[in-house]
């Protein structure tokens, strides 16, 4: 009975012992499944275009059924991610740069403040530094092309572009879309030396419809202004928005004024703006934007879908850069913002509304009366005067540009397309375009738009419910 007792003991333990060998081994097996998770792209040497090619995104080529087929355990590894992603951000980094801005802000100083002067004291003049990020998307023959936020630009005097080299270089604003808050920043290729050239890369874009919610994601960006840092998430939520008054809701299709955002956990702070946001393909599926900053929520940021804006960048890379010019172009208008709450309560587009026009001035002589609502300038979409003033600053008088207004017609509107040549200031009194509606005369800062038009006051002629008089 003892021997027979012992035999079994024996027994037992050899299957225990063949059991925890299967075990580790299915980790192990597991463990290798993991670690084979890598980065399998190729580089994307940085070719000049032709001056007569359109610059395009850099898109990632979707696989063929078969392909899938043949690779299931690879892309679904690489789908599926890893915690290791240091692959993928070895690969992508080199498409992604730091931007830094310098611009002038006017404040009041303390001894203004408190001073013989009190409250109305003059202001300072001083200047403010910002920092932010982009990503490489193109070049053409002369310049680098390279995605941001327009929030990141907005206001600057200056830029100066970061490479992964450590080497930097000055920059200039060749396009902006303030409504879907990006911006194409151009560095002269003659700025750039050749090593430099070797260095960076071209990013790969991806596809933001393909995302799903708790597919993991990689963000690179300038955090802080220290230096490129890495953070890693997942896709919270996909198609969201920001609206004006700061709440988040789902996105609307149907508004000019919205973008689609991806939210995610990954992540995005300050100096993260413009960079990118990468799949386990290290491909770009979304621009870092922003994060909600509250003491109730915690990890909630988000980053533009790439998909929804890729002909917007290709239409800003595109963009004839220039300059700021000191005596800019004028229309000859006094104007007025009309907002999404307007053009929800009023049913009318909304633009920056004409509701003066100087007699023999540009947009006078280009047959632009009152009442019409400007909703593109040299193909830029219009939403409000501030917009329009800073579009202008870039053009000189005489030069012609293209617009697209809303023209009343009955009860509804008809689209037209306007060629205006601009006209010169001829204000010496305030030549400060912040100020004035067109840099020319004076802005009508009569209130409330939606007062107005309740009131029937101001020329706009609008009753609300029913159009246009």
């Amino acid at each position: 009975m003892k021997n027979r007792n012992e035999e079994l003991k024996r027994k037992m333990k050899k299957a225990a012992s063949i059991s925890l060998c299967a075990v580790l081994a299915g980790g192990l097996a597991a463990g290798t499944y993991t670690g084979v998770n890598y980065l399998t792209g190729y580089e994307q040497s940085v070719q000049a275009a032709t001056s007569d090619e359109k610059v395009e995104l850099l898109k990632s080529e979707k696989k063929s059924d078969d392909s899938e087929s043949k690779n299931d355990s690879k892309d679904s590894s690489t789908n599926k991610g890893s915690l290791d992603v240091s692959d993928i951000v070895e690969e992508a980094m080199p498409s992604i740069v730091s931007i830094t801005t310098k611009s002038v802000e006017e404040v009041q100083s303390y001894y203004g403040m408190f001073g013989q002067y009190g409250a109305y004291s003059p202001s300072q003049e001083q200047e403010v530094q910002g920092s932010g990020s982009g990503i490489i998307i193109g070049k053409n023959d002369s310049e680098l092309l390279i995605a941001t936020n327009y929030h990141v630009v907005e206001g600057a005097e200056t830029l100066s572009v970061g490479f992964c080299d450590s080497t930097a270089c000055e920059a200039k604003v060749k396009g902006y879309d303030s409504e879907k808050d990006l911006a194409v920043v151009a560095v002269s290729l003659d700025d750039i030396d050749s090593d430099t050239m070797d260095a960076i890369t071209i990013a790969t874009i991806g596809n933001s419809d393909d995302l799903k919610v708790g597919a993991q994601v990689v963000a690179i960006g300038n955090a802080l202004g220290y230096g490129q840092s890495v953070t890693t998430g997942i896709v919270s939520a996909k198609n969201r928005q920001v609206n004006s008054d700061n709440t988040i809701s789902d996105y609307d299709s149907d508004s000019i004024s919205a973008t689609n955002l991806i939210q995610t956990d990954a992540a995005i702070n300050p100096g993260n703006s413009g960079g990118a946001l990468l799949n386990m393909n290290g491909e770009v599926v979304g621009i870092n934007s922003s994060k909600l900053a509250s003491t109730e929520v915690e990890g909630i940021g988000y980053a533009i879908a790439i998909s929804y804006v890729t002909d917007t960048l290709e239409t800003l890379m595109n963009e004839e850069t220039r300059d700021k010019v000191d005596n800019h172009g004028v229309l000859g208008i006094t104007v007025q913002t009309v907002d999404s709450d307007v053009s929800e309560a009023y049913g009318v587009p909304e633009g920056v509304l004409v509701r003066d026009v100087t007699e023999g001035g540009a947009a006078d002589d280009a047959g632009i009366e009152a009442k019409t609502i400007i909703t593109k300038f040299a193909g830029k979409v219009v939403t409000t005067k501030e917009q329009l003033v800073d579009f202008l600053s870039y053009y000189e008088p005489g030069e012609d540009v293209e617009l697209t207004v809303e023209v009343p017609d009955g009860k509804g509107y008809k689209e037209e397309t306007v060629t205006v040549t601009l006209g010169e200031n001829t204000d010496t009194q305030n030549t400060d375009s912040k100020d004035n509606g067109d840099g020319q005369g004076t802005m009508d800062e009569s209130g409330n738009l939606v007062e107005d038009w309740q009131n029937n006051e101001g020329g706009a002629g609008l009753q609300y419910g029913e159009g246009w008089n």
